[in-house]
């Protein structure tokens, strides 16, 4: 076992708010400059090019299959899954509960890619938009494919747990929770370090440089889901890392 740095929530062009530039081998690129052992990518309410940045990196760095749902109570909810097949099980379900696509000043077009960075197709539903999902059935369907739940940045003041339910609840069934790097900064893993659950901070990279901007320094076996799994359980195996 020995350390590795880790940024487990980093977006593609996928996502209509990330840019054009987060193209899969783009990503790749970038988080091995960055020095990053572990990614994820968590693209909103879909996970169409996880794949893709899989087949990019080449097992350098580890590429983890996510998505970050928009629940229907406007929450952001990160999964990460052991595959990407088992990641695109469950944003088959959550895209289909989404409105139709509407062209958009604020949001370009949703676009799929292949390893190369060739836009193979669009989606033809809304991925900014709040999912038909509840929390709770978010949190079951990413546990029956047997990922694990992480409420993203919970210290942000919108789009997070806390924002939008104003508590939380002790019985979500979560693996882990994410801070934001001001978060950490501020000392806000006080706030939940109650919960006894593990505590990450990750870049949420919409944008090529901000890609390992902050970091969580993870002992792991590998630099794999299983090993991230393992860590989970055990809150001493980590440390903040802000670049």
């Amino acid at each position: 076992m020995r350390e590795y740095a880790v940024d487990l929530h980093i977006h593609s062009a996928l996502s209509p708010c990330a840019a054009e530039e987060m193209t899969p081998p783009g990503i790749v690129a970038r988080a091995r400059e960055a020095g990053l052992d572990l990614i994820a990518i968590c693209d909103h309410n879909s996970s169409r090019n996880a794949a893709a940045v899989q087949q990019a990196a080449g097992g350098n760095p580890g590429v983890l299959a996510g998505i970050e749902i928009t629940t229907a109570e406007e929450v952001h909810l990160i999964g990460l899954f052991p595959d990407a097949g088992a990641a695109q099980t469950v944003a088959d379900a959550v895209e289909a509960s989404l409105p139709p696509y509407a062209p958009s000043k604020h949001f370009g077009c949703p676009r799929v890619m292949d390893a190369e960075g060739r836009i193979v197709g669009t989606i033809d539903r809304m991925l900014g938009a709040a999912s038909s999902f509840t929390l709770e059935e978010a949190v079951d369907a990413i546990h029956r494919h047997g990922g694990l739940a992480v409420p993203a940045h919970v210290d942000r003041p919108s789009f997070s747990l806390l924002s939008q339910l104003g508590f939380f609840p002790e019985n979500a069934h979560f693996d882990a929770i994410e801070l934001s790097a001001h978060g950490v900064q501020t000392g806000r893993q006080r706030d939940v370090s109650h919960h006894h659950l593990a505590v990450i901070v990750s870049s949420d990279s919409h944008n090529l440089c901000e890609i390992g901007s902050c970091r969580t320094a993870l002992a792991l076996n590998a630099p794999d889901f299983a090993s991230l799994a393992d860590n989970f359980k055990h809150p001493a195996l980590r440390r903040y890392l802000l670049a």
